[in-house]
């Protein structure tokens, strides 16, 4: 078929499509005007009920009860619920002490009842109601007139809870004597790492015949009589720690080849100590070691401390089950030879003009070649003063109550501290401080003006002739406190380790010990095998 021409075909109808679009068109912007309606409308609807709450939280807040303020009122049901409580848990004790253990029960329950009511009314925050209280209140009043009628009044309560105080001091205070005699006999016992260290070393003694003939050789070196040498002296029977004091000293020295340490030990250490310092390097300093078993001199007609020694009663005192000792004063060596040792040292060193002794507990950790110029301004004694606290008085070392001490010294003069003293031996011999010493000893054969230790005897032999010197040169403590400042341990030129807690020991203060560490030879062998085994 053929297609008509184009003049003579049909005109399409293109209006109507026209008004669809249009239509569509309306359709689309009225949604969307029905939608923003829409959302508007709920924010609205949204937004007040919030700031409704938050009004409403407002008011709750500001209304909140202060359970602390109602219970301080004295009309509040509150305070008259925690004024039964404490009372019937008092109760409850002494019903349980009398094995009522039913009322004890009864009265458990009504605390507990008292406790809830007391945490719901905290939680609401609305104070107690009497509705809610009289119920509690007339139960634990009735349960409180049963106590008190079965005898259980506070006078009974007051004599019970007395008894169960002083039983509990009593019992505290027993084991703080345990505790003390306990931590005494760990700190006079000597370490086994320390018997094996002294046992190998007095074989090499015995077995070395060169370190004999060595030890002879400096026994008559010039060195040990040089005055223009420092002398610093040691008396122990503890090899490890006198090998620190000696190590530490000479490691801060700036000239250690003029140093002369004067060791003396006693006849079972003697062996030991001289095969330790005679086979190590210290860089070339000179060391003497000497048997106190030598001194013939230090006899009991001489020195009252040997007569002591012998006397049984004395021992019996010290040593015996006398509940008048302390515990802490029992140590061996408060009344040791060694430790008195010190009172002689210019009769030891007669040609020596001045000498730094040293306690074999310390750690130097600065050059001490500074003390020999000091001026002690004619005083025999240069040491750090421990007055700083009350207790280091000298009423608290002295009985003042006898007139012999009374008549001769200030009981508030300051007192000072042993293990590190610079002694001028010149002044000490002008002014016989030995004779002194002697003359103390003796009236205290009876133990009634101090009980044990060289301090109370020191400080009445020195008296008037101490030099304070700078608190920096000795700080003390390292072997009992645990909290001395580290500025004022870094500062110190000497620490020392006075107290039980001994830095050889296991139970030293751990933030100490390195402090002592530091100075021991850990690669020599005899102390791998012996110490850190």
């Amino acid at each position: 078929m053929r297609r008509r021409a184009t003049d003579y075909r049909r005109p399409v109808r293109r209006r109507f499509s026209h008004w669809i679009c249009a239509l569509l068109g309306l359709f689309v912007v009225a949604v969307l005007v029905l939608f923003v309606v829409h959302h508007n409308h709920n924010e609205d609807r949204v937004e007040h009920p919030v700031h409704e709450d938050d009004s409403r939280m407002e008011r709750v807040v500001h209304e909140k009860l202060n359970l602390t303020e109602e219970i301080l009122s004295a009309t509040s049901l509150s305070r008259q619920l925690a004024e039964q409580m404490t009372l019937a848990k008092a109760y409850v004790v002494i019903a349980k002490e009398h094995n009522n253990f039913h009322l004890a029960w009864e009265l458990s329950s009504m605390i507990r009842s008292c406790q809830l009511l007391l945490s719901k009314a905290a939680m609401r925050g609305k104070p107690i109601t009497l509705e809610e209280a009289e119920p509690i209140i007339s139960h634990l009043s009735s349960l409180i007139y049963k106590a008190e009628d079965a005898h259980y009044d506070i006078a009974t309560t007051i004599v019970t809870m007395k008894s169960h105080i002083q039983a509990l001091e009593e019992r505290a205070n027993a084991a703080t004597v345990q505790s003390t005699v306990f931590g005494q006999l760990v700190a006079e016992a000597f370490p086994k790492s320390l018997h094996c260290l002294i046992l190998k070393l007095s074989a090499d003694w015995l077995k070395r015949p060169p370190l004999q003939d060595l030890a002879n050789e400096w026994r008559n070196s010039p060195r040990l009589m040089d005055n223009n040498l420092y002398h610093f002296c040691i008396f122990s029977d503890n090899v490890l720690a006198t090998s620190v004091v000696v190590n530490s000293t000479i490691s801060n020295a700036d000239h250690s080849k003029q140093i002369v340490f004067h060791i003396i030990t006693n006849g079972v250490s003697y062996g030991a100590m001289q095969a330790w310092f005679l086979s190590n390097d210290f860089k070339g300093a000179t060391i003497e070691v000497q048997n106190i078993e030598e001194f013939s001199w230090l006899n009991v007609s001489y020195a009252p401390i040997v007569k002591q020694l012998l006397d049984v009663d004395s021992r019996t005192y010290y040593f015996g089950e006398n509940p008048d000792v302390e515990p802490k004063l029992r140590n061996p060596k408060y009344i040791s030879l060694l430790n008195h040792l010190r009172f002689y040292i210019p009769e030891i060193y007669p040609q020596l003009e001045k000498i730094v002794f040293l306690d074999d507990d310390v750690v130097v950790q600065k050059d001490l070649t500074p003390l020999f110029s000091l001026d002690l301004h004619g005083n025999v004694n240069g040491a750090v003063e421990t007055c700083l606290e009350a207790y280091h008085r000298y009423y608290k070392y002295l009985n003042f109550s006898n007139p012999i001490i009374s008549s001769k010294f200030d009981p508030q003069a300051c007192g000072w501290a042993f293990g590190m003293n610079v002694f001028d031996l010149i002044a000490w011999r002008k002014a016989n401080v030995t004779a002194r010493y002697h003359y103390w000893q003796e009236q205290n054969s009876d133990k009634t003006l101090w009980k044990l230790g060289t301090l109370p005897v020191g400080l009445l032999a020195f008296y008037g002739l101490t030099e304070p010197l700078d608190r920096r040169w000795h700080v003390l403590g390292l072997g009992y406190d645990l909290n001395i400042d580290n500025r004022l341990i870094e500062s110190a030129a000497v620490i020392h380790f006075n107290g039980n807690m001994k830095p050889w020991l296991k139970l030293a203060i751990g933030r100490y010990k390195p402090l002592w560490e530091r100075y021991i030879n850990l690669s020599h062998p005899y102390l791998q095998e012996c110490v850190t085994s």
